[in-house]
């Protein structure tokens, strides 16, 4: 029993590295705010865009929404470890956030679109990488409706890039479906995720 508990206290001593990816539209947003409520022992990083705002976003909190000059002032400081142009914004994950959340024993989740997700699995192979996917077409494309922030034409470039990005599914650790009113279920999934990551005994440990 003693050397059961010394094991699993070490595991849990080990903070993780967290992402959560999937194509656009799938819920990325509304799950990280589902994990927030619970009150969860994590570090939530706020990824930095140069886009405005959307109705109900908070700076800080959804977002850090700077301007493009100061986004680009940041790249020159080399103060991000990843950013890129994602549907003409600019989206960076500052270094600061993961480094110092690290150095404090806390487990990082990020959310990030597949491209960031690939290159923090070049910086942190051991990250545990969880892939969202749409419960099916129909409500996949409401959720896009339902921001009210694309044309007609933008909406279906996005959902075709949307489909190119959910063939690499193959690339991530886990897969979780996002069903649109089970948010709770989504959450727990994840949540039991993170639980067996710490409890798993690597090699090298």
């Amino acid at each position: 029993m003693c050397y059961q508990t010394t094991l699993l206290d070490l595991a849990h001593n080990k903070p993780l590295v967290i992402v959560l990816s999937g194509p656009s539209g799938v819920g990325k947003d509304s799950v990280l705010k589902a994990m927030q409520s619970r009150g969860l022992a994590f570090h939530f990083v706020v990824t930095s865009t140069d886009r405005k705002p959307r109705a109900g976003e908070v700076n800080g909190v959804d977002y850090n929404f700077i301007s493009t000059e100061q986004f680009r002032r940041m790249i020159a400081k080399d103060r991000f470890i990843e950013y890129a142009e994602v549907y003409g914004d600019l989206k960076g994950v500052p270094k600061s956030q993961i480094n110092d959340a690290l150095a404090s024993g806390k487990d990082v989740v990020l959310r990030l679109d597949v491209q960031g997700a690939a290159r923090l699995r070049q910086l942190f192979p051991d990250s545990i990488q969880i892939f969202l996917v749409p419960e099916n077409e129909e409500k996949w494309r409401d959720r896009f409706i339902s921001r009210k922030t694309e044309t007609a034409e933008m909406l279906q470039q996005r959902m075709n890039i949307a489909h190119e990005e959910l063939q690499r599914v193959n690339e991530f650790d886990y897969v979780v479906v996002n069903c649109t009113d089970c948010l709770d279920i989504t959450v727990n999934q994840i949540a039991s995720i993170i639980e067996a990551e710490h409890l798993k005994v690597r090699s090298g440990s």
